[in-house]
């Protein structure tokens, strides 16, 4: 564990000069075109390399709140287990989805599930591309298609064929090295790591690192976190607190600015029982204070778009994120970079 977890640290310490890099091209262009920060597609994977830390919750319910605000948001379900699709109370067999796009028999924008959709209940301004078992066949089928063909890059083509639809594509991933998941390191803009109080959480945040740097290594250089997020907190155990210092340790950078979101999401019943009904805690739950935590944490990425883009354009009334941002805009008006 030491020495994963000093790997995980290093990793992090070369990524950031990286991330500084990526940030300013951003904001470049954002200026020069005087576009809004919520009018440019992102494309953010999120996941980590250890299954159960509430990625897909994240997912789903991240978009849910994203939609809330006027953001047309895409889930793309890349796991074999169809966590998102099942979320949505749809059944796995009975759509074309990531598997026949995956392989370039349907164009992503035929197989994607919508408002129109009279069977299924999905909240506003969120569609979904769903997975099945399918998936499970993916790397021998795809050998069998072209052998050469090289499979990581299986998601950049179809991404951008749709992206321009969309403010927000979440690509959810498989806890594990797939084709999919390593498709979706290699095409994504940015990503956003989920953990959850565990005995493992923090090997499997060092593991994500080290694919994230890898990733940027082997086709993919602007990759960047965009931060973390812990869920399924409950303030009264020690593991809750061992990560939340782990996390602020590993995560905050120069002048105090950490990738860490504030907003945490708290343990709860409301949400296995929502999952239960095919439906988000948008629908089931609205006033509960989970959805709501999921509201801040929607305000919180909108915020860190809009100033990591220089304070172009603007975003929903939000309270301040603490300055958790990498190069983002400090106190005194001055830029806060990764070094």
């Amino acid at each position: 564990m030491t020495q994963r977890r000093s790997y995980g640290i290093l990793a992090l310490s070369l990524y950031r000069n990286i991330a500084a890099s990526r940030f300013r091209v951003f904001r470049e262009s954002s200026k020069g075109n005087h576009v809004s920060a919520h009018h440019t597609t992102r494309v953010i994977a999120i996941g980590n390399q250890k299954g159960g830390v509430g990625k897909t919750t994240n997912t789903v319910q991240l978009a849910a709140a994203l939609g809330q605000l006027g953001r047309r948001c895409l889930i793309w379900d890349l796991d074999m287990n169809y966590g998102a699709t099942r979320h949505f109370g749809i059944p796995p067999e009975a759509f074309l989805g990531s598997f026949e796009v995956l392989m370039g028999d349907e164009d992503a924008a035929n197989v994607i599930i919508d408002e129109n959709e009279a069977d299924v209940q999905l909240p506003p301004n969120v569609h979904i591309i769903p997975s099945s078992r399918k998936l499970e066949k993916i790397d021998q089928a795809l050998s069998e298609k072209n052998k050469f063909a090289p499979r990581q890059f299986v998601l950049k083509k179809p991404l951008e064929q749709i992206r321009s639809r969309y403010d927000y594509i979440l690509l959810d991933t498989a806890p594990n090295a797939t084709t999919p998941t390593i498709a979706a390191y290699a095409s994504a803009d940015w990503f956003l790591l989920s953990a959850m109080p565990d005995p493992f959480a923090v090997g499997g945040l060092n593991d994500a690192l080290l694919d994230i740097e890898s990733a940027r290594q082997y086709g993919n250089p602007n990759l960047a976190i965009l931060g973390v997020v812990l869920s399924g907190v409950d303030r009264r155990t020690r593991l809750a607190t061992m990560l939340t210092e782990y996390v602020e340790k590993t995560f905050t950078i120069e002048n105090g600015f950490s990738l860490k979101f504030e907003t945490e999401i708290s343990r709860s019943t409301v949400i296995p029982d929502a999952q239960k009904e095919g439906k988000t805690l948008f629908q089931t739950e609205p006033a509960h204070k989970v959805t709501e935590q999921y509201r801040q944490l929607a305000l919180e990425v909108e915020e860190r778009f809009v100033k990591l883009a220089g304070g172009s354009g603007s975003a929903p009334t939000a309270p301040e994120a603490g300055g958790s941002l990498v190069n983002a805009a400090a106190p005194d008006g001055s830029t806060a970079e990764a070094g």
